[in-house]
């Protein structure tokens, strides 16, 4: 089973002579638009550009199930995407317009929390019970990790929910960049120690 994103695109309008790129993208649309009618469209894609690098933003129906930071490589997410939930992926934008239009609100100062459909499906148990609570964790605040796992109802947990904040499938709308070190210092991220140092700056601002 293949599957199917913007890399895999590019190869078949290679196929085809002398196709320029306002026709490759109107068949991309075509092919989008036919996915969605036979219901072969599971997971929609798009990148968007912010402060913090590229962010790939995949949805599914119940709504935003992955974002992911250039440094995670986002073939290889498409990828593990295709073997956890469908191998039915296509570059479909405007499916995440909304996302997309968050994210851009967040990063310009104008938006503290997000109100977005998420799909969970991709966490379980006690990560998935920590990732819930995170967005508890107010705009321009931060919490422990120690503080977190009690607050997950299992205060010795603390390497835990270390796992589950680096293993966050939805990094910036989760605020696991909000967690830091007992001593105040600001631990590890998925997304590297300068893009969770750029988080917490906005938010301090």
């Amino acid at each position: 089973m293949m599957t199917i994103h913007e890399s895999d695109d590019r190869h078949l309008f290679d196929a085809l002579p002398a196709i320029d790129f306002n026709t490759s993208e109107r068949l991309h649309i075509e092919l989008v638009s036919a996915a969605r009618r036979e219901g072969l469209l599971d997971v929609a894609y798009r990148t968007v550009d912010t402060p913090v690098g590229g962010l790939l933003l995949a949805a599914t129906e119940r709504g935003l199930v992955r974002v992911a930071f250039d440094r995670q490589g986002h073939s290889s997410v498409l990828e593990s995407l295709a073997e956890l939930i469908s191998p039915r992926i296509l570059r479909a934008p405007d499916r995440l317009d909304e996302a997309a239009r968050q994210i851009d609100e967040y990063f310009a100062g104008r938006r503290r929390t997000f109100d977005l459909p998420l799909d969970w499906r991709l966490s379980r148990g006690f990560r998935l019970n920590v990732l819930e609570h995170l967005p508890d964790i107010a705009y321009g605040r931060t919490a422990s990790y120690a503080e977190v796992a009690a607050a997950a109802g299992s205060p010795r947990a603390v390497r835990a929910v270390g796992t589950a904040c680096a293993t966050n499938p939805l990094p910036v709308v989760v605020p696991c960049h909000r967690v830091v070190r007992s001593d105040g210092t600001s631990g590890g991220y998925v997304g590297g120690a300068e893009a969770k140092e750029t988080l917490l700056h906005l938010e301090a601002a």
